[in-house]
């Protein structure tokens, strides 16, 4: 296949891409999945074997093919959604040994929308998927907001801890919390190795006929820390859920295992540090 000659597209979405880059957006695999492929000689670029996971490929002039199937080249499109996380599912794209049994995964609860809504819109048939993933965590137990996107670069900006963007969480106790208690959840502790303090504690504002419930907001996003912070405190939790990242707020319509596309003003409440202010605590 020939490369076109003559004026050159300035569209920085079909600027040349890493191999690798092209066949990890294609839904193929993760990036370094991706790159194992071009080193197993599993890849051709214009029908010649390439082994260089960072051969630069034309968007929508050259042909890429994996195992022989061609894949679609241009940029593709970038999905981000806003989830209510129901209770039993895990955030990752393949459940351990140790769960598999049992556990479902988020990514999961989108298979209908791919076969009603995205394949629709794609009737290429060598048209592969998103490959969605979740932006961050909850751990099993947790439900609420989480994030689910097929845009790496976004995820990490959304999710890495200096980013400074709050996790807002409404947890349920085994008790009604003292002052006291209160308190020493404030003071912080050691999470995962490292100190950590919670931006805002205080009881639930909302609705104060729930007295065992506490609002907690954190921007450190290290595993199971909620839970710890309230465990050192004596305190169980026996439900935990994500209300707001960042400015954006679980939309009280959004019922458990439902989601929706996020629109582009939304997405930037997420990244909005100053939308974060909380009227609860």
């Amino acid at each position: 296949m020939h490369r076109q000659r003559g004026k050159v597209n300035k569209d920085p979405a079909l600027a040349p891409q890493r191999l690798s880059k092209v066949v990890a957006a294609a839904g193929i695999a993760s990036r370094r999945a991706a790159e194992e492929l071009i080193f197993e000689g599993r890849v051709k670029l214009n029908g010649t074997v390439v082994t260089v996971p960072q051969t630069m490929v034309a968007i929508n002039l050259d042909e890429v093919t994996v195992d022989g199937k061609r894949l679609l080249t241009r940029a593709p499109r970038k999905y981000y959604f806003a989830l209510n996380k129901p209770k039993g599912y895990i955030c990752s794209n393949k459940a351990s040994d140790d769960t598999v049994a049992q556990s479902r995964l988020v990514v999961d609860l989108f298979d209908d929308w791919i076969k009603r809504v995205w394949r629709r819109e794609h009737m290429h048939p060598n048209a592969i998927p998103p490959r969605l993933f979740t932006v961050g965590r909850l751990d099993v137990q947790s439900t609420g907001l989480i994030l689910v996107t097929n845009d790496g670069a976004w995820s990490q900006q959304v999710s890495h801890p200096s980013s400074g963007i709050e996790k807002e969480y409404a947890a349920t106790t085994d008790q009604v919390p003292t002052k006291r208690q209160l308190e020493a959840i404030a003071a912080g502790c050691i999470v995962d190795g490292a100190f950590v303090q919670p931006v805002a504690v205080g009881a639930e504002a909302s609705d104060p006929s729930v007295r065992n419930r506490i609002r907690l907001i954190v921007a450190e996003g290290r595993n199971r820390e909620v839970r710890v912070l309230v465990s050192n405190a004596g305190l169980e939790v026996t439900a935990l859920k994500r209300v707001r990242i960042g400015g954006f707020r679980l939309p009280r319509d959004l019922g458990i295992g439902q989601f929706r596309e996020l629109k582009p003003h939304e997405m930037m409440r997420v990244m909005d540090k100053g939308a974060q202010n909380n009227p609860y605590i």
